[in-house]
């Protein structure tokens, strides 16, 4: 699913947006803002008397078509049962469509504010929400996407850095010894889980892909979501000391079981999935890395305090790995 072409989006002109809007019969009125994305393209689009839409090209190679479908499916579920997702538009029929050789879908534009994770009220809301999409998301399973585990997460990333020359030299031995023993720390954790369920989650559910609004809050960007342990989509929104985190979650928790009973087993899984995403992190920017949008955005990756940085983080999610599990604290 790796894109390596160098130019994964060059002929994705303004003039080739335009016209890929307007083959679905639509009339864009010719403005265009590009939006924070990297590893698809994404625009705000004019139209003509109409309501800007918001347009994402995805990256070439990275998903299969039914990938794609299987996300928009069950964000076109989420809106059906009035949670707060934001699906895919559909024309004649279809969330997918194709012009000039990308692959595209339209969504309407939706605004909104970084919500107020301090306030008890709002994690409270935020956990109802989550709940209602897990507790779909469990009632069926993704077939074309790849789950979140220590392996697509963990191994697969670990491996592919080592084989390549991202790192320094006087560092790579350095690095890999201690990438080893995280991921020794994080099959441990997994142990202690008993066995998680996998579900269809949000699977990149930070501050950055949940709007509020006076109406309460709207969860965007599923292109991430793919089977994984529903903690996933829970620890990304805590943030502070172990203590401020511990009564973060207790909101969310309380909302979220109004809707799915939570397994408080789970939460043997919190650092290790940190520990993950570490390693990912790091593997997916050096994926992306022919794409010329990622030097430009991502300029110290690769320099030794990078690694240097990644080592010092990896070391203390060993550490707290080993720690009794957040709710216990």
């Amino acid at each position: 699913m790796d894109n390596t072409h160098s130019l994964p989006f060059a002929g994705l002109t303004p003039d080739a947006i335009l016209d890929a809007v307007e083959s679905l019969g639509l009339r864009a009125s010719g403005s265009l803002l590009a939006l924070n994305s990297y590893e698809n393209r994404v625009y705000q689009v004019g139209m003509d008397e109409a309501p800007p839409l918001v347009a994402k090209f995805y990256r070439p190679q990275r998903w299969s078509d039914e990938a794609i479908l299987e996300e928009h499916i069950f964000s076109l579920q989420l809106a059906e049962r009035e949670i707060p997702a934001v699906p895919p538009l559909v024309f004649a029929g279809q969330t997918l469509h194709a012009h000039g050789g990308f692959r595209f879908a339209l969504f309407e534009r939706r605004g909104g504010r970084a919500p107020e994770l301090d306030r008890d009220d709002t994690l409270q809301w935020v956990g109802r929400f989550l709940g209602r999409i897990h507790a779909l998301g469990g009632t069926a399973d993704y077939i074309h996407r790849p789950a979140l585990d220590p392996q697509t997460f963990g191994r697969e990333p670990l491996d592919f850095l080592l084989a390549g020359d991202w790192l320094p030299s006087e560092l790579k031995e350095v690095y890999r010894g201690v990438a080893e023993q995280a991921l020794l720390g994080v099959a441990r954790c997994f142990e202690r889980a008993g066995g998680a369920t996998s579900i269809r989650l949000h699977g990149d559910c930070h501050v950055g892909n949940l709007l509020w609004t006076d109406a309460g809050p709207h969860f965007v960007d599923f292109d991430d979501s793919r089977m994984g342990p529903a903690v996933q989509d829970l620890w990304m929104l805590l943030s502070g000391d172990r203590a401020e985190q511990s009564r973060q979650l207790g909101e969310v928790l309380a909302g979220y079981e109004d809707f799915r009973e939570f397994d408080m087993r789970e939460l043997n899984l919190l650092e290790a999935l940190r520990t993950l995403r570490l390693l990912h992190y790091s593997a997916w920017l050096a994926r992306r890395w022919h794409d010329p949008a990622f030097p430009a955005a991502f300029p110290w990756f690769g320099a030794p305090r990078y690694w240097e940085e990644q080592i010092l983080a990896l070391r203390e999610q060993i550490a707290l790995m080993d720690e009794p599990p957040l709710w216990s604290c």
